[in-house]
């Protein structure tokens, strides 16, 4: 007998592949022009995060799992920890913690705001792959309801 096939229907997962790709670009889009437009790195995260519980949506859970498993959502979230932490310390090099070490651009250029960006892009990684553990968290722990017990 055949396994009854995860996710969505085929016109859902083909348009998902076309809708994934632009809405984790508009993420990276407004994680990098944080410092310039209103977002950063906190925005950009959710937005990548919804691109990724599109995927789990539309494909199933274990079809997406197969994708990014958990060993990669640690690698990153670790990642972002670590170089947000990074950048803190690096500021103690001058003398105080966060301080601005890179060069500042010229205003309203894309690197002009020294640590900033930097900042933003371990935020970005932290925040995105932290709310899409968290989906994965509650779909994986989710308990299915008996259709018969009535709901107090």
């Amino acid at each position: 007998m055949k396994e009854k096939e995860q996710g969505m229907s085929l016109i859902v997962k083909r348009i998902t592949r076309i809708t994934v790709s632009l809405i984790f670009l508009f993420g990276v889009y407004i994680m990098l022009h944080g410092h310039l437009t209103p977002g950063g790195g906190f925005a950009g995260g959710v937005i990548i995060a919804l691109s990724f519980i599109h995927v789990v949506l539309a494909f199933g859970k274990k079809e997406s799992l197969k994708m990014l498993n958990d060993n990669v959502v640690s690698f990153f979230e670790s990642l972002g920890g670590l170089l947000f932490l990074g950048i803190a310390l690096s500021g103690l090099i001058g003398g105080y913690f966060f301080l601005n070490v890179l060069p500042k651009g010229k205003p309203f250029d894309l690197f002009s705001s020294g640590t900033i960006i930097l900042s933003n892009i371990a935020i970005f990684l932290k925040v995105g792959v932290g709310l899409f553990a968290i989906f994965i968290a509650l779909a994986i722990l989710r308990v299915p309801r008996d259709d018969k017990e009535e709901v107090k």
